[in-house]
Parts: C-alpha cells; sequence; structure tokens
C-alpha cells in the first residue's frame, strides 16, 4: 500500500481512523551498525508500517532504537507486547478530529 504523507487511514495500532506516520520497523538510527547492515538488507531496513502520531510516539517513549530494532521490528511484535497493547487500548479511546 502506497502512501502519501499526512495520509488519513485506520492504524493497525488503536484502530482509530486519522493521519498516519510511517514507522520503521528497524529505526534508522540503527541502519548504520554493522549488526544491521550485515543481517538486513536496504530494502528489510526499508520496512515499516502507517500508525498514528500518538502510537508512534507511544512506541517510542515505552522503548529505545536498539530494543524496537532488536526484539520488536514487526507489527506482530508491537501488537503482542503488554505494555504497548495497553497504551493503544487507550489511545483507541481518545478522540480524534480528521480535517
Amino acid at each position: 500500500m502506497l502512501f502519501v504523507a499526512n495520509t488519513v487511514g485506520i492504524c493497525p495500532c488503536c484502530k482509530r481512523k486519522t493521519r498516519l506516520t510511517f514507522h520503521h520497523l528497524i529505526p534508522k538510527k540503527m541502519h548504520r551498525r554493522p549488526f544491521f547492515k550485515k543481517n538486513y538488507t536496504k530494502a528489510q531496513l526499508q520496512e515499516g508500517v502507517y500508525i498514528c502520531r500518538q502510537c508512534h510516539s507511544g512506541i517510542h517513549r515505552f522503548y529505545d532504537e536498539m530494543m524496537l530494532a532488536k526484539r520488536l521490528s514487526t507489527l506482530q511484535l508491537l501488537l503482542a507486547d503488554e505494555q504497548l497493547t495497553t497504551f493503544f487500548n487507550w489511545v483507541a479511546k481518545q478522540r480524534v478530529k480528521v480535517d
């Protein structure tokens, strides 16, 4: 699915219809590290998901880049994380205004 910046869609984390941002599943900060250069292709490093700003900010608030890159590098793993699930459920109850 191809998106343009500020596209409105359904966030896969909180299920709200809102503006979406691109979340790199392996944070860009990790791309230059030898482990990631050796074990992932450039295409794999560029993979990501479109999620709402509130969920995106929450993911980065709870976990640092290394943890995200090594332990939470798929949408399924993000959705399965207990702490993030609690946060996503809270976000789902928040009102959102889409212009």
